[in-house]
């Protein structure tokens, strides 16, 4: 299931391009270095599987000063097989806060021969994995919720944690000197020092999520250095992170079906007064709104959604209760350390990233409530949570140090996108679509968040958007006009 990322995607995977201009002047070329190729990590079992090799790139930590502090960036490189190299092929699997050291290679089996024309080069992002660490220092360990609540005391509780979480990342270490040069147009001048690192006069890029935003910025700030760009789930360029998350909601409330509409609305008014137990924990209503909005993003998870609610229908009747595959796996990985490190990493580039307060982020927490409570008239499920989940942000100490970036060029890029994507609406990516001038946008007519080599997850693939992406990576060839690939069939 694609469900960490999406999570992490959930807290406000864009707006990060929202608003401000683009840079008054070029970025300074990236210094020539010469890189050292060994071993990756230990970690990386499957680069190391693939026979990658992996090294470090120096870059500034603040452009504006290429002279001053250097940070680190670990990259991978699987090298091109063909005669026909084209160049070097990178990606980012989205978040904010996603590592991408084995982004690149997951995706060769759905790039298939093309993935021999390319050196496939993974990164992760700056202060992300192996890239300069950033942490925020230790999370204190939530208390478990009563056994009985109310509506206003879980709020009141998020925004503790974001307050919290604010504080220790503002306070952590050397995070005070780090923290400003969080930004999506770093980690885009971070790529473009990787393409120069490596020699390359260019460089192609997919980017999904997050990745499709950061891929746009990518564009406005190096254009001529664009070779084929494939951007797969974005956003509204000119909306900011708040309002796109409050966008999610329409989407994902119509993706309910009627009988599971009602079967979802009954467990959260029980939650809302009387957290329901399952093996131990208490689910409140805000952890099964957000547990149900994993499970309407893709199709194919409908089976696990009838199957999570089967669970907690018996729990909150009183009965024993062994959860199932899908709601241990979830509440496996809500515990994880994982997800909460995905989650400051994304509460990092969040924060950083255009305008004040930092993405467009209310700073008045009555602002989140009120939202919340106007929104359950017409997003009963869905309406509570993405109005009402307050990021760090709104309490964040620094000012970004640039404003965002204002989209509008005619590079040729690849778009796609679901149409009932309910993570990052449709709409948003006809926006994106209208600024970047030569593109074209291949729709594709499912319930997803995330459209090319979707196989590799196990869920059912698209074939009319694998061929686009493939010929337009091998040949250079963008479809002729925008294109719709008709709902493929279900994997029997």
């Amino acid at each position: 299931m694609r469900v960490a990322s999406t999570i992490t995607a959930g807290l406000g995977l864009a707006g990060l391009l929202a608003g401000g201009v683009a840079a008054a002047a070029p970025p300074p070329k990236p210094a020539s270095q010469a890189l050292s190729w060994g071993a990756c990590s230990a970690g990386q079992k499957e680069l190391i599987a693939a026979g990658a090799q992996c090294a470090k790139v120096t870059v500034p930590l603040d452009y504006a000063d290429p002279g001053g502090r250097t940070i680190q960036l670990t990259i991978s490189r699987i090298k091109a097989k063909s005669p026909e190299r084209r160049g070097i092929l990178l990606s980012n699997p989205g978040g904010p806060g996603g590592t991408g050291l084995a982004s690149t290679l997951a995706l060769r089996p759905a790039l298939k021969d093309v993935a021999d024309r390319y050196d496939l080069i993974g990164f992760d992002p700056r202060f992300l994995g192996e890239s300069t660490p950033l942490t925020c220092g230790p999370a204190p360990r939530p208390a478990p919720p009563a056994p009985t609540t109310t509506p206003r005391e879980d709020f009141e509780a998020s925004v503790r944690a974001a307050r919290d979480t604010a504080r220790r990342c503002q306070e952590h270490g050397d995070n005070a000197a780090l923290l400003p040069h969080a930004s999506t147009r770093n980690v885009a001048r971070d790529m473009d020092a990787i393409r120069a690192a490596l020699g390359e006069r260019k460089l192609s890029y997919y980017g999904v999520s997050y990745g499709a935003d950061l891929g746009a910025v990518y564009t406005q700030l190096f254009p001529r250095r664009a070779d084929r760009v494939v951007l797969d789930s974005s956003t509204d360029p000119a909306a900011t992170q708040y309002e796109l998350f409050q966008r999610s909601g329409a989407p994902a409330e119509a993706a309910l079906a009627p009988r599971v509409r009602a079967d979802v609305r009954e467990l959260l008014a029980r939650a809302e007064r009387r957290p329901i137990p399952v093996q131990g924990q208490r689910l409140n209503a805000p952890l099964l709104r957000m547990i149900f909005k994993q499970l309407v993003q893709h199709e194919e998870y409908d089976p696990q959604l009838a199957e999570v609610l089967g669970d907690l229908k018996k729990a909150a009747a009183g009965e024993g209760v062994e959860p199932g595959p899908a709601l241990a796996g979830l509440l496996e990985l809500l515990s994880s350390p994982e997800l909460e490190s995905s989650m400051v990493g994304g509460a990092i580039f969040m924060c950083g990233d255009g305008g004040w307060p930092a993405g467009g982020w209310p700073k008045n927490p009555a602002t989140y409530w009120k939202n919340m409570q106007r929104s359950r008239t017409t997003q009963p499920v869905f309406g509570p949570y993405v109005n009402g989940m307050i990021a760090p942000c709104a309490f964040w100490g620094s000012e970004p140090r640039e404003p965002g970036t204002k989209i509008g060029n005619d590079v040729p890029v690849l778009l796609l996108q679901a149409r009932h994507d309910n993570n990052v609406p449709y709409e948003g990516a006809l926006a994106l679509h209208r600024r970047l001038t030569g593109s074209r946008l291949l729709t594709a007519d499912i319930r997803a968040h995330g459209v090319y080599g979707r196989g590799n997850d196990g869920l059912t693939p698209v074939p009319c958007a694998d061929r686009a992406v493939n010929t337009y990576l091998r040949d250079g060839e963008l479809p002729a006009a925008d294109l719709t690939c008709p709902k493929p069939e279900a994997r029997s």
